[in-house]
Parts: structure tokens; sequence; C-alpha cells
């Protein structure tokens, strides 16, 4: 599995129809099943973004696909960082010399 932290803000668009962002947050959860990507967690925030998610999947094939999918329709645009936990970490750090 790979992680994925999705940082997301509002296209004019995504800000005029503010008031379905918590069902298109939910659609998008179910499309995302479809591709093979679990949104784990989705919260809005306030700062640099409006939406923070955390996202898994199989491989970044299916994340980028979600990306894109979800890019589509116009009402966020989004930046992503690879995020490890511990495990993979520690199997990082070990290739060190």
């Amino acid at each position: 599995m790979v992680t994925y932290i999705g940082m997301l803000s509002f296209t004019d668009k995504g800000i005029q129809n503010v008031k379905d962002t918590t069902q298109r947050a939910a659609a998008a959860k179910e499309a995302g099943k479809k591709i093979g990507v679990n949104m784990r967690d989705i919260f809005w925030t306030m700062g640099d973004c409006d939406l923070v998610c955390v996202l898994e999947a199989e491989d970044e094939h299916a994340l980028t696909a979600f990306n894109l999918a979800i890019a589509m329709q116009g009402n966020v645009r989004s930046r992503s960082m690879r995020a490890f936990p511990a495990g993979e970490m520690d199997k990082i750090l070990a290739k060190l010399p």
C-alpha cells in the first residue's frame, strides 16, 4: 500500500457550490473505492488548503487516476505528498550506510 496526503483548494466553481462539499467528498470516497483508492480521512481546514485527505492505494497508478478523476470535476485543485508510516521509514533507514 502507498499512502499520500492530498492538499486541496477550492476552485471558483467549488467555492460557489461549497454547500455541497461534504456530499462531493462522500461521492469521491465511493469513486475512489471503484479505482482502488481508500480515502481514509478528509478534513476541512483553514489556511493554505481548504481540505486535507489521507489516501491509500495499492499503487501510484490508482492514486493518479483518482486525482485526475477528481480534478476533472473542476471543484478543487490538488497537491499531493507521498507519506511513509514508521514501518516503511524503518525499511528506508535500514538501507542507509
